[in-house]
């Protein structure tokens, strides 16, 4: 008997649930336009508001009405340029070439990182120049500044890829920006759609019943209440991954496509509710207000890069009033 064996059919979905890796998220894919400019930006969840505004969608119910929207803040203090790391492609798979540090730079990033140094920076870049048709990619190093809003010393380094594809462009760009420091107005444009990608709240261990949506059985059931009906048939003679069962809820990578950027304003004080953000604290940078809500809970940093799969756009709506009430829970 011959076994015939083929690719599996269906999305997996949000398979493996297993804890993330580390709790800063890193996106794999950025939107391609042409421009050389950082692909996403990385800012902290600051909390959740409201905010009046005028339905200028024909189309709306509320055409031309008043309406209130959940919104979401996003403080986004400057992001600052550290190194550019260089990749070239090889049979086995995408490899490190070079990385290029900046000569000034906090004691937290030598702190957090050893090889933040340069032994010979002339030397590295002249390699980069002289090797650049054998390139593949140049992304940038980046460290986000939680030390701008007082949230905590040590900052977050990640890598963010450009946004065109010519390497010749990446490398000019990319030591324009080195040692300098990136606003999210220079990434994300108002009005636009966004991807956000975040680690979601983590809820440790749960049963079936929490982690799936399970209906709880009847109260006569074999002593298995809050468990599945059935693990499987005879045959296979095993439990299947598709089985619900116990396990890790949460604190795990997400990305939500396609969240509407209402404004990106540099007056925080036009945002503060009266008593601050709870659990955060006040604004003190620039922020973004987006609407719905975002995964993770607050001072959790956030990925924003523009939508890769972007819907059809309707017109904005026109933001009247932000609420400032103090916040109770």
């Amino acid at each position: 008997m011959v076994r015939i064996s083929w690719p599996r059919r269906g999305s997996l979905a949000f398979y493996p649930r297993k804890k993330a890796k580390r709790q800063h998220p890193q996106l794999r894919s950025v939107k391609k336009t042409g421009e050389a400019k950082p692909g996403y930006f990385l800012g902290y969840k600051a909390g959740m508001s409201h905010v009046l505004a005028v339905d200028t969608y024909e189309k709306s119910p509320s055409y031309g009405q008043t309406i209130s929207l959940p919104v979401t803040f996003i403080e986004c203090p400057e992001n600052r340029v550290i190194g550019i790391k260089a990749y070239t492609q090889r049979p086995e798979g995408t490899l490190n070439f070079t990385t290029l540090y900046t000569e000034k730079q906090d004691k937290e990033i030598t702190r957090k990182t050893k090889a933040a140094k340069n032994s010979k920076p002339d030397e590295v870049r002249k390699k980069i120049q002289d090797n650049l048709p054998k390139i593949q990619e140049i992304r940038l190093i980046v460290e986000t500044q939680p030390k701008k809003i007082m949230l905590k010393k040590t900052p977050e380094i990640i890598e963010v890829p450009f946004t065109t594809e010519k390497v010749e462009d990446q490398w000019a760009k990319a030591q324009e920006l080195l040692g300098k420091e990136i606003k999210v107005s220079e990434v994300l444009q108002e009005g636009t759609y966004l991807d956000t990608t975040s680690i979601t709240t983590g809820r440790g261990t749960e049963g079936p019943l929490r982690r799936f949506g399970l209906k709880r059985q009847r109260h006569k059931a074999k002593g298995h209440i809050r468990n599945p009906g059935s693990i499987g048939a005879w045959h296979p003679a095993r439990v299947l991954w598709t089985v619900a069962m116990t396990g890790q809820k949460g604190y795990q990578r997400r990305t939500e496509l396609n969240k509407r950027l209402l404004k990106i304003s540099d007056k925080p004080e036009d945002a503060n509710p009266v008593s601050g953000f709870r659990s955060y604290g006040t604004l003190k940078t620039d922020y973004l207000i987006i609407k719905g809500s975002i995964g993770g809970p607050k001072k959790r940093l956030i990925a924003l890069r523009p939508a890769l799969r972007e819907k059809h756009a309707t017109p904005m709506p026109e933001i009247k009033s932000i609420s400032t009430i103090a916040q109770n829970r």
